[in-house]
């Protein structure tokens, strides 16, 4: 009897069940709120989209300042379209700190670079800027055409810390392009890392970093880690001190994210 009993509350578990699974509609799992905002994309797919803030449009520096003086314009030189570093006056940054964003900027080492390793075209990308001199975040800036280097040191990696899957570099003298979707790292209340810095990196269209993990701000010697709690930061641009010719800059763009 107990069986009986058993068996009929099963069978009667499951043809409930299957009447539920009939009388669910398409419409249950239908969402239409919130509705994502409009955004007109560029002509192409490396034009600023309607929503981007343009940091570099190829006639004036006034999104930038110095990074040694933020009360100093950033003075590198503007010309034919083109921003190229001037070593003399050191790092620039932009006036304006972010979270987290899309970035699309290009950069060309000179066609008659000279050099090897990491003094042909260094420079870099800090994500997040932390202060005076190199403190920050850094993607690396780098001649990786044929010139070989440490690899996380290579244009593509994020300095120091990881390397990048493939390196997709073009000559010397054409101009190269980074996409980048950078998540900031959080804090606690009392200054500890809640959740680190994520990246993802594309050079020359292809993907080089997917959605990384940092381990902490960029260090030259030494292992990175999280010591400094910080918001937003300016993005950063380096004038990295070796002898090589300055690198160029054009088409920079940031599209804030949520």
């Amino acid at each position: 009897m107990h069986l009986r009993l058993l068996l009929t509350t099963f069978l009667a578990a499951a043809a409930g069940a299957a009447h539920a699974q009939q009388v669910a509609k398409p419409e249950d799992t239908e969402v239409w709120e919130p509705i994502p905002k409009v955004v007109t994309p560029g002509k192409t797919s490396v034009d600023a989209p309607s929503d981007a803030l343009v940091l570099f449009d190829g006639k004036n520096l006034d999104q930038w300042v110095s990074t040694e003086n933020r009360d100093a314009p950033a003075a590198w030189t503007v010309a034919n379209g083109i921003l190229t570093v001037n070593k003399a006056v050191g790092n620039i940054e932009t006036k304006r700190s972010f979270g987290n964003y899309q970035l699309h900027l290009e950069w060309r080492v000179p066609a008659n670079i000279t050099g090897t390793g990491q003094a042909r075209g260094n420079s870099g990308v800090f994500l997040a800027s932390l202060g005076k001199g190199d403190l920050g975040y850094e993607l690396q800036i780098l001649d990786a055409y044929q010139n070989k280097t440490y690899v996380n040191g290579m244009a593509g990696s994020i300095y120091k810390q990881i390397i990048p899957l493939a390196n997709p570099a073009r000559k010397p003298g054409e101009w190269q392009t980074y996409d980048v979707v950078w998540t900031a790292p959080t804090f606690t209340a009392g200054g500890a890392m809640a959740t680190p810095a994520r990246v993802t990196v594309f050079f020359n269209g292809v993907l080089v970093q997917n959605n990384v993990t940092l381990s902490g701000p960029t260090v030259y010697i030494g292992k990175p880690s999280y010591q400094q709690a910080h918001g937003p930061t300016p993005i950063k641009l380096q004038a990295h001190g070796d002898k090589s010719e300055p690198l160029s800059f054009r088409n920079i763009w940031v599209r804030e994210l949520p």
